[in-house]
């Protein structure tokens, strides 16, 4: 229990406690008894004191922080009063409406001009109002023009639909042909500010812009118009005229009185007179279903002639808004021109014809001649080959009988040597026959280069070595893809050139990896070529005359190089510097695992071997001199010989002597008769197997596959005595 009433004031709680205290004071001082008791309550109110007085100094402290915080609170209201009202102010004095949406598209604020141009808005605008209430109003306001189309609900919804962009902004028309524009704009915290400009000013401005523009194009238009060279005329979309020029009305021969605004596009086609006649492209009912066409108009381009002396050319396009253009150009000149150059054309195309013709027939000449000389040359070179061949026969068996008389034997080494040196040229000049020839076909296929460079190194060190030359080939372990015969021949004949003309140092042949090809290269110290030199030398007989060289060199191994690399598609390069040396590059495409060559059986002959095998050889060869040389050179071998002139008397005379021969050397031409191979099969069909050798100055490849599937021999005019004497030596040994 309480001795102070706490419902009473600090004041009046005071006042009882002092009252309280000068009583116990006064108790105590005038006591006449001075007990504990008196003493013990003394200690309590003195206590009691103290802690009144503590509490009354909170309660102090705390109505000071009341004083205080209530007056914070007041000067924090005046703020935001003042805030709120210098807001409205602000936006009071914006001269668009503005309006500010929570959230929550709840209306918080708003200025006066805020829908000022909806009078039936005046009463629904309202702090709180709902953002689709505000656009309901809105779309149902008598001051709103809907677009064309549109109803109140679809504009209203439209209006909700766009709300959901972040950035808004389109305008609105308005009675009394007024305009606004407003715009959408979010605030930080998600509300809505919208702002209402008046833009009735710049819409009039700009509507004033579009039709002094207008009428500047619409002038700017007519200018054009009437200075083209061409008619033309604008139709809208109800196929009506609302432009021309002066030169359509010319050109197509139309009264003014027909053009005129608004003037119908069938009206005008029915003034074409019976005068103009549609030519080209379509007709008159045609280009009058084009016109009033309410589909999609494709270009239309179609020519008339009116009367007989003029051409035009009409043009039809459509336009974006469903009119077109046409347009009349006078092509008269530009027909007649190209009247005239089609029978320029047509006159030139038959000369042409003609020239086409002669030149045909200069070509098939050149042709046949061509033709008639490779036939001619192999011709020539066989009939040539012949007496070539028997030659070097008797000359061989004079050899052989003249062995212990030495003057005798240089004579006829001599005629030996001239004999192979007419061979030689016999023999370049139907290879570059055949070179020439269409009908010349490669055996094109893998060869390893091991096998082309290898026998050239023992065929030309001899050679070499007697002039004292270091010649040197580098093995090679690559393959490529050829014809190993003739790149032997290419390699055989640039590596003899380079010693030919090579008087002292070295001559070295070696292979460069180049990519996916091998380039082989010829390098010599001879004289070297001059530059002016280097395009010539590969001409027929052409052999520069330098002092380098003085060997007699036939002139025609280049030529053969270059024709053989051409036609296998292996191309030939040069460098020569005089005084230094030359070297020839041929680049030949690398191959991959390559066939082996064929070989040639280099068994050393010793003729005089056979005198006592008792061999009897029937030789069959249709030219008297060289069937006479054989058979001197074989029965000087102690070999028997059976002469016939072609395969019937062979027969014959077989049939006769009733014998069996032990070989047999068959020419291939025997004339109007069977040829060497046929013969052979004739026999062999009559006697069995029997060794054979065909004779023959033919070097294709055809004949050359016959004899291998067949398993003959193969002798090429002239006839070398020792490949004679190795193919008896043989034929004696299966005996």
């Amino acid at each position: 229990m309480s001795i102070v009433n706490p419902a009473d004031s600090l004041e009046r709680q005071n006042e009882k406690l002092i009252k309280i205290t000068e009583s116990l004071m006064r108790r105590v001082e005038y006591g006449t008894a001075q007990s504990g008791a008196a003493y013990a309550q003394f200690e309590r109110a003195a206590l009691l004191e103290k802690r009144v007085r503590e509490r009354t100094l909170e309660l102090e402290r705390t109505l000071d922080l009341l004083h205080e915080s209530n007056a914070q609170l007041g000067r924090a209201n005046r703020e935001t009063e003042a805030a709120r009202r210098n807001l409205a102010d602000a936006i009071e004095t914006v001269s668009e409406g503005f309006a500010l949406f929570d959230p929550e598209d709840n209306l918080v604020m708003f200025n006066s001009r805020f829908c000022r141009d909806f009078r039936d808005m005046a009463q629904a605008l309202r702090p709180g109002l709902p953002f689709e209430d505000y656009v309901d109003q809105i779309s149902q306001s008598a001051d709103l023009v809907l677009p064309e189309g549109d109803g109140p609900e679809a504009w209203l919804n439209k209006r909700i639909r766009r709300h959901k962009d972040r950035h808004v902004m389109f305008n609105v028309q308005l009675s009394h042909d007024r305009w606004l524009q407003v715009s959408e704009h979010r605030t930080g915290d998600g509300g809505t500010v919208v702002l209402q400009t008046d833009v009735t000013d710049i819409i009039r401005l700009e509507r004033q812009e579009h039709r002094r523009l207008r009428d500047k194009q619409a002038r700017m238009i007519r200018a054009t118009l009437d200075h083209l060279n061409q008619g033309v005329c604008i139709f809208d979309e109800n196929a009506q005229l609302v432009g021309w020029n002066q030169k359509l009305g010319a050109l197509l021969s139309l009264p003014a009185r027909r053009l005129h605004i608004g003037a119908s596009f069938s009206g005008i086609l029915s003034q074409f007179d019976a005068g103009i006649e549609f030519t080209r492209g379509i007709d008159r009912d045609g280009f009058r279903a084009w016109a009033q066409d309410d589909g999609p108009r494709q270009p239309i381009s179609f020519e008339v002639r009116r009367g007989d002396a003029m051409t035009l050319h009409i043009f039809g396009r459509a336009m974006p808004d469903r009119g077109f253009v046409i347009s009349c150009t006078d092509v008269t000149a530009e027909r007649e021109a190209a009247q005239k150059l089609y029978e320029m054309n047509e006159i030139l195309e038959q000369r042409v014809m003609e020239r086409t013709l002669e030149l045909e027939d200069a070509l098939s000449a050149a042709e046949r001649a061509n033709a008639s000389k490779s036939r001619f040359v192999a011709a020539a070179s066989h009939d040539l080959l012949q007496p070539l061949s028997a030659a070097k026969l008797f000359i061989s068996s004079l050899a052989d009988r003249s062995a212990e008389r030495p003057g005798d034997v240089k004579v006829l080494t001599k005629a030996e040597s001239a004999l192979n040196s007419a061979e030689q040229i016999i023999d370049a000049l139907l290879n570059i026959s055949k070179l020439e020839s269409d009908g010349l076909s490669f055996d094109i296929r893998p060869v390893a280069l091991s096998e082309i460079l290898r026998p050239l190194r023992d065929e030309m060190e001899m050679v070499a070595a007697a002039k004292g030359l270091d010649l040197r080939i580098v093995d090679c372990s690559l393959s490529v893809e050829t014809d190993p015969a003739y790149l032997r021949r290419v390699v055989q004949n640039l590596l003899a050139n380079a010693v030919r003309y090579t008087e002292t140092g070295r001559v070295l042949v070696g292979v460069r990896r180049r990519g996916m090809s091998a380039r082989i290269e010829v390098w010599d110290t001879g004289p070297g070529i001059a530059e002016e030199d280097q395009g010539t030398i590969f001409e027929e007989f052409k052999r520069l005359d330098t002092k380098a060289s003085r060997n007699d060199g036939l002139g025609l191994g280049l030529a053969i190089v270059e024709r053989a690399c051409a036609r296998l598609g292996h191309p030939l390069g040069l460098w020569s510097e005089p005084g230094k040396g030359s070297c020839f590059m041929v680049n030949v495409p690398v191959a991959g695992r390559a066939e082996p060559m064929s070989t040639t059986r280099n068994r050393p002959m010793r003729p005089h071997g056979l005198a006592q095998s008792g061999l009897i050889v029937l030789l069959v060869e249709n030219e008297p001199q060289l069937r006479r040389a054989i058979t001197i050179l074989v029965e000087s071998w102690g070999v028997n010989v059976i002469e016939a002139e072609d395969a019937e008397s062979a027969l014959q005379l077989l049939d006769d002597l009733e014998i069996r021969p032990d070989a047999l050397m068959l020419d291939q031409q025997l004339g109007q008769g069977l040829p060497g191979t046929g013969l052979y099969e004739v026999i062999t069909a009559r006697m069995g197997a029997l060794p054979c050798s065909i004779i023959s100055a033919d070097r294709s490849p055809g004949l050359r596959d016959d004899c291998e599937r067949m398993g003959l021999d193969l002798l090429l005019k002239p006839l070398d005595r020792h490949k004679l004497g190795q193919f008896l030596r043989e034929a004696a040994g299966t005996i």
